[in-house]
């Protein structure tokens, strides 16, 4: 059995694609992960990049919104049975798609799905990233996209996290999709910092994740933000998001028709 030459993870015989971090084999020239990219349409956001030959980007299936003609498309399900099931737990669909360029200067544009930002984050082979669910818009071949478990059930349940993340490791550019607006910082170790559910987009993975209770009846029922709270706890950084999905889809859901109990057939 060989190993791949960008990542060493050992490859059946056989196979066009590294399972691991996307790389073409019978290519010995290591990735290039220096790429252009440009972010626009404020908050109806999109992300061009220029790619030069040879270049590949991995992305969900789906999110693409233009590309230039030399540039050619492999659906993929990138590692097999074991693969598609861990995107199936994290949210995401289960076939990626792989654009390879064949010159320089091809274009190719990514779109998000709901009203926010992109934001480009670097994944280095030391620098795991714990991402929300469905959050994965695109990333160079040298990015593995992989399930996070939230070891403490309690997270789960309560914390608004849920207990399946992402994960994005290896070496490479990610983009990744942001409900609203970016708040970025940097927690130092021991320093802590209290979200309201769902608020959570992205953290290191020195990070820890924990969830408390609120306290004091009125606290609970009054205050409108439930009974629990996630605790991040550095050192890392951490990306927080000012508006989730989930609570929007809430509030909408109370401007929307719905049956009556009392109507009749």
């Amino acid at each position: 059995m060989n190993n791949c030459p960008n990542c060493g993870e050992p490859i059946s015989e056989g196979s066009k694609f590294c399972t691991k971090c996307g790389a073409q084999l019978g290519d010995t020239t290591p990735i290039d992960t220096n790429i252009e990219y440009e972010i626009k349409g404020g908050n109806l956001p999109y992300v061009v990049l220029n790619l030069k030959k040879g270049q590949r980007i991995i992305c969900e299936s789906g999110s693409m919104a233009w590309r230039s003609p030399n540039i050619t498309m492999e659906t993929t399900s990138n590692g097999g049975a074991s693969k598609v099931f861990s995107r199936l737990f994290s949210g995401e669909r289960l076939f990626q798609n792989i654009y390879t360029a064949h010159a320089d200067n091809s274009e190719i544009a990514f779109s998000s799905s709901f009203p926010g930002a992109i934001m480009a984050l670097d994944v280095k082979p030391d620098h795991d990233l714990i991402c929300q669910k469905r959050s994965f818009l695109a990333g160079t071949a040298g990015v593995d996209v992989s399930i996070h478990f939230n070891q403490r059930v309690g997270i789960g349940f309560f914390g608004g996290e849920g207990f399946i993340m992402q994960r994005m490791s290896g070496n490479g550019k990610v983009f990744i999709e942001i409900d609203g607006s970016i708040e970025e910082r940097e927690l130092k170790a021991g320093e802590k910092i209290v979200l309201s559910t769902g608020h959570l987009v992205m953290m290191d993975s020195t990070c820890q994740i924990e969830i408390e209770q609120n306290t004091g009846l009125k606290n609970i029922f009054l205050s409108g933000e439930g009974l629990f709270n996630t605790i991040i706890t550095g050192p890392g950084r951490i990306v927080t998001q000012s508006m989730p999905i989930s609570k929007t889809a809430n509030m909408l859901y109370d401007y929307m028709p719905h049956p009556s109990n009392n109507s009749s057939n």
